[in-house]
């Protein structure tokens, strides 16, 4: 097949195959559409996700090149099992989803511009409060929210979408907790969308585009538990 950009059909939600996005810009595969929950989780199903900045058309990407993290090959510092032994932070899930979100913007906002923009972040509320995309929260002494991550449950596959912290190393225990978390609901894969060094460091590596998507297709006849995104505190995830 000829790789070609689609524009995507307002009355459908369906997607092209992946295999025929962009050599460049690497993995654009669909521009349009809109961020309506069926949507959103046919993309994720399907390895696509949006990506677009603010006034840009929706874009749909899905690149050649795929940093994941399987469960088990996390690489975790010595400076980090200490500082989870301090017992410092309280570690939750799915207590401030709009916390984590909102936090991510600001973050982002200070660094270098966010690409979750308004439409993007009511989106992900919207999904969260559907059941599909869950936070980790990471709380001082304060009770401060300082850290955390979101992401899409999808096929048995967390599709991490943006991560934060205020305080050092806080989205690295967020990381760890989510790895440790999924690990114990016998969940087997972390989509990390696109390579980084802090994603890197913590033992993600590429695959290609085929790799991935055939690890989405994969049959697990574990079921996930239903309380598995409790509103809950996380305890003894260290280890």
């Amino acid at each position: 097949m000829t790789a070609q950009l689609t524009l995507l059909d307002s009355l459908s939600i369906q997607f092209p195959p992946a295999n025929l996005a962009l050599a460049e810009p690497d993995g654009l595969l669909a521009i349009g559409g809109d961020l309506s929950t069926p949507r959103l989780i046919t993309a994720y199903q399907n390895g696509i996700f949006p990506w677009f900045n603010q006034g840009e058309p929706i874009m749909w990407w899905c690149p050649s090149s795929r940093a994941v993290l399987n469960i088990g090959d996390i690489n975790i510092s010595r400076s980090l099992r200490k500082l989870a032994r301090q017992a410092k932070y309280t570690i939750t899930v799915n207590t401030d989803f709009c916390g984590v979100i909102n936090n991510c913007i600001k973050q982002r906002e200070q660094l270098e511009g966010t690409w979750i923009t308004d439409d993007m972040k009511a989106a992900y509320i919207a999904l969260h409060n559907q059941g599909y995309a869950h936070s980790i929260e990471v709380y001082n002494q304060d009770n401060t929210l300082v850290g955390g991550l979101y992401g899409i449950m999808v096929n048995h596959v967390f599709c991490g979408e943006s991560m934060f912290h205020f305080e050092s190393n806080c989205s690295k225990l967020a990381f760890w907790a989510l790895h440790n978390h999924l690990r114990n609901h016998n969940i087997n894969l972390i989509d990390c969308q696109i390579e980084n060094p802090h994603l890197s460091s913590l033992g993600a590596t590429c695959i290609t585009r085929e790799e991935f998507l055939a690890k989405l297709t994969v049959k697990d006849d574990q079921p996930i538990h239903p309380s598995m995104w409790n509103k809950a505190q996380l305890t003894d995830i260290y280890d």
